[in-house]
């Protein structure tokens, strides 16, 4: 179930730069995210809504200056869409529980099992660290 606020409660609740990535499609600075060089084990989660997004596992250094991920935790966790802003046809990538704006998704990940590169914004993410044992 798709969870909606006001754009107040939004703005309120995550703080200038994440409403501005998440609720306005914005993008951070490349290098710039806590997670770009995030190496430990755990699960990425949306932090507009907490949702699983992607495992610690699947991700790589892409050397584009965002966490990019080689396969979505669970591909009905993300809602995949058409972006031709900017003038560029690239395919955005959408929390499918806040509908958050992430990032985009790339055909450009070489070297990786699927090809693909999830190049995710850090200030739409939280982690999840994976407990000793698990």
């Amino acid at each position: 179930m798709a969870i909606h606020k006001t754009e107040e409660t939004w703005q309120a609740e995550l703080g200038d730069e994440a409403y501005r990535v998440l609720r306005q499609k914005g993008t951070e600075k490349p290098h710039s995210g806590q997670y770009n060089q995030h190496w430990e084990a755990g699960v990425y989660v949306c932090k507009g809504c907490g949702q699983p997004l992607f495992k610690a596992e699947t991700k790589f250094d892409a050397g584009c200056g965002w966490p990019s991920f080689y396969s979505a935790l669970d591909k009905s966790k993300i809602i995949e869409k058409t972006d031709t802003s900017h003038g560029m046809r690239r395919v955005e990538v959408l929390c499918s529980n806040c509908e958050g704006h992430l990032g985009h998704v790339f055909t450009d990940g070489y070297g990786t099992p699927t090809g693909l590169r999830y190049c995710i914004n850090s200030v739409s993410l939280g982690f999840k660290k994976q407990e000793e044992g698990q």
